[in-house]
């Protein structure tokens, strides 16, 4: 007898059963120790005493499934997914089998196939590993910037953003300032104070969010932003990482500050943003002195600022170039802008004009460094049905719409269809005279008559 090949479940069976054939066992017993029945037991029992160990492996054992696909099918379905769905996942290949070529399979069986035929990777091979990447070793050669959406204060007040600064090099936390949400200026404001507290580092490392890169840039976008304009002013270079994994310093910090900082406001009794902007410089001394290392060498990287901090709102604004009509006139933010009419002015018609947007909200437009008076035609500003709104400023831009919406708007003057035609109500037609109004206007026309005599 040759060998013979069963589980170990049936290798156990076949053990209580000899042990209860040789009399060392009861019958109740053995089938306590198999889980089965008595009247099973004894089934068992008759088969291992007939046909041996042998008999009591599953008789299903080296079949081949009832279920199984044949293999010319297999082959047919990978040759069809070779030459024309080899790009395809599993479930849409297995759908346009079914729709195309009435092959029907399910999509865990073909996947499984494409994966024995190198067609299709599984999660775990198409696992990206980012390999651990080296501290910087100079305190201020790199910023590792992000902003925070997260319910800082829980449910005593709406979620908000919170800008986090760490230098990559030592972890210290270097600013951290709560915003509505990531915007340009928000960004700025932090810049600011980070650069009065610091001077400048030597680059800044962010995310590819819009306020740091231009997603797509052409002819008439260079993919310089806003916020990359004013850094390349200061001499401090922005560069962006291709993954959070790059940036891991200030995403496990954001973390972290989910935890604790959320917990140290509600023990504060912190529930807006200005009072946790007046909270947060104490957290960052006791942050640092727990959480910061030393860096590898001693040097400090920062620079003195190229430029005085009273010009800091010429640079932390918004700037653009706006063209000028004949008439002296120039479009910008949805706004109609009129130059005034000077000695200066009426050599710009069809040039171009600097266009400064700062953060208070003012607008100067400037020729060749020098501010220009205007006025504002239509100087109302809506959000249209059709604005182009990114993910992270919605909560900011829906706060705004609402509040728009709440205050109280003229109601509009419906006109009737006459009146859109032009017509004109006269009021009531005096119809025919009276008797007596005609008896008075005979002794007025007479009293009129008299005194023209007389």
């Amino acid at each position: 007898m040759g060998w013979v090949m069963m589980s170990e479940r049936d290798f156990h069976r076949i053990e209580v059963l000899a042990q209860v054939d040789d009399g060392r066992l009861s019958v109740q017993n053995g089938a306590n120790l198999l889980d089965v029945t008595r009247r099973q037991m004894f089934r068992l029992l008759k088969t291992y005493r007939t046909e041996g160990g042998a008999g009591i492996r599953h008789k299903a054992r080296g079949k081949a499934p009832n279920n199984q696909i044949h293999d010319a099918k297999r082959d047919y379905a990978v040759a069809l997914v070779k030459e024309k769905y080899e790009d395809f996942g599993p479930t849409l290949a297995a759908e346009m089998l079914a729709e195309h070529h009435g092959f029907k399979v399910s999509r865990e069986t073909l996947r499984n196939w494409m994966q024995d035929a190198g067609l299709w990777l599984s999660r775990k091979q198409r696992r990206t590993f980012h390999q651990p990447r080296s501290r910087r070793e100079c305190f201020g050669e790199l910023i590792q910037i992000d902003g925070s959406d997260h319910r800082w204060f829980e449910d005593r007040a709406d979620p908000c953003t919170l800008l986090v600064f760490i230098d990559d090099a030592t972890s210290m936390l270097m600013e951290l300032r709560f915003v509505p949400s990531e915007s340009t200026f928000s960004y700025f404001e932090a810049l600011e104070s980070y650069l009065l507290k610091y001077g400048r580092p030597v680059a800044f490392y962010s995310d590819k969010h819009t306020v740091f890169r231009v997603a797509k840039p052409n002819q008439h976008m260079t993919g310089m932003t806003q916020f990359g304009r004013a850094l390349a002013e200061l001499n401090i270079e922005i560069l962006c990482a291709n993954s959070s994994q790059a940036k891991g310093r200030v995403e496990r910090a954001n973390r972290t500050l989910q935890d604790r900082l959320v917990k140290e406001l509600r023990l504060a009794g912190v529930s807006s943003i200005e009072d946790g902007n007046v909270f947060l410089p104490g957290f960052i001394e006791r942050y640092n002195a727990k959480f910061a290392k030393a860096p590898a060498r001693s040097d400090n990287l920062h620079r003195a600022l190229n430029i005085e901090p009273d010009r800091f709102s010429e640079v932390f604004c918004l700037r653009d170039k706006r063209h000028v009509t004949k008439d002296l006139m120039l479009k910008y933010d949805r706004k109609r802008i009129k130059l005034a009419v000077n000695d200066l002015t009426r050599s710009l018609a069809g040039t171009y004009v600097d266009v400064y947007e700062l953060a208070d909200g003012r607008i100067q437009v400037r020729a060749k460094g020098v501010a220009l008076p205007y006025t504002i035609m239509n100087p109302e500003r809506r959000i249209t049905h059709a604005a182009i709104t990114e993910n992270k400023h919605l909560s900011a831009v829906l706060a705004h719409i609402k509040e728009e919406q709440d205050k109280a708007a003229p109601k509009p003057k419906v006109k009737p269809v006459s009146a859109k035609n032009g017509y004109v109500k006269n009021g009531r037609s005096p119809g025919r005279p009276s008797k007596l109004e005609l008896h008075y206007a005979a002794k007025r026309a007479a009293a009129a008559q008299t005194g023209s005599e007389s």
